[in-house]
């Protein structure tokens, strides 16, 4: 049984391609404790951003708010 929820390979596909030109890819290992939570927050979020996607707006309103705090 297929589940309605999975994307086909042609969909896949058509959402890869060349990374922006401006970026450097970062791995990074985490417990699948914060990954099950990170994957609670995506189900939350209204436009179910991927995990990186995620990352990145953590990242970003983190770095914001050090920021703004001196």
């Amino acid at each position: 049984m297929i589940s309605g929820n999975l994307k086909s390979i042609d969909d896949i596909m058509k959402s890869r391609g060349r990374p922006k030109v401006d970026t450097i890819p970062v791995m990074v290992r985490m417990p699948s404790e914060l990954v099950e939570q990170l994957d609670t927050v995506r189900r939350e979020t209204e436009d179910l951003p991927s995990r990186p996607e995620l990352i990145r707006r953590i990242v970003e309103e983190w770095l914001s708010q050090k920021h703004q705090n001196g």
